[in-house]
C-alpha cells in the first residue's frame, strides 16, 4: 500500500481553516469523508456540530473522538479524502482521557505515512497568543505544538490559514 498525500491545515480560531480544507477536498474530485473528533459537551458545542454536518451534505461523516488513527487506516482508500476536523479536539479528548499523547501523535505520524488517499488534517494553532495562566493551559498549548509541529513534519503539504487567506509553508502552493 503506497502513502497517499497529507495536508495540514493550520490557523486560529475562526481564521477560515475548516473551510478552506472543505475546498481542498472538493477540489479533489474524490469520494469525501469528513472525520470529526468533536464531543456534544453542552448546547454550544451541539450547534456548532449541528452546523458543520448540515454544511457538508453529500459527505460521509464518521464521529470519532479518540480513535483517529483506526479510523484513518480503516477509512483511506485510493480514490478517496478525508478531512480530519480537528486535531485540536482530538488532543483535548486524548488528555480529558489520560491517554498518552506521546505515543499517540507518534501512532498518528506512522499512519500518515502509510495511508493511501487524501487526508486533510485541521489544527488550531494555539502557541501565538498569551500564556494560559493556569498548568493545564500551558500543558494543552504545549502539546498542540508539539502535535502540530510533528503532523508538519510528517504531512506532504502544510498551509496556515488567516483572515481567509492561505499561505503555504510546506509543498506546492494550495
Amino acid at each position: 500500500m503506497s502513502a497517499g498525500r497529507t495536508v495540514l491545515v493550520l490557523g486560529g480560531a475562526r481564521s477560515g481553516k475548516s473551510r478552506f480544507a472543505e475546498r481542498l477536498v472538493e477540489k479533489s474530485g474524490l469520494s469525501r469523508v469528513y472525520l470529526a473528533t468533536a464531543t456534544a459537551g453542552d448546547d454550544e458545542m451541539a450547534e456548532r456540530i449541528a452546523h458543520h454536518r448540515a454544511r457538508r451534505a453529500g459527505w460521509r461523516t464518521i464521529e470519532e473522538p479518540l480513535a483517529l488513527e483506526d479510523t484513518l487506516s480503516r477509512e483511506a482508500g485510493e480514490g478517496r479524502a478525508i478531512l480530519v476536523d480537528c486535531l485540536t479536539l482530538w488532543l483535548s479528548n486524548l488528555m480529558f482521557a489520560e491517554a498518552d499523547v506521546v505515543a499517540r501523535t507518534e501512532s498518528l505520524c506512522v499512519t500518515l505515512g502509510t495511508v493511501p488517499g487524501l487526508v486533510v488534517l485541521v489544527s488550531n494553532e494555539v502557541g501565538m497568543g498569551l500564556v494560559p495562566d493556569n498548568a493545564l493551559g500551558r500543558r494543552f498549548r504545549d502539546a498542540q505544538g508539539r502535535l502540530n509541529q510533528a503532523v508538519a513534519a510528517a504531512a506532504t503539504d502544510v498551509a496556515f490559514v488567516a483572515a481567509g487567506l492561505p499561505l503555504t509553508l510546506k509543498g506546492a502552493p494550495l
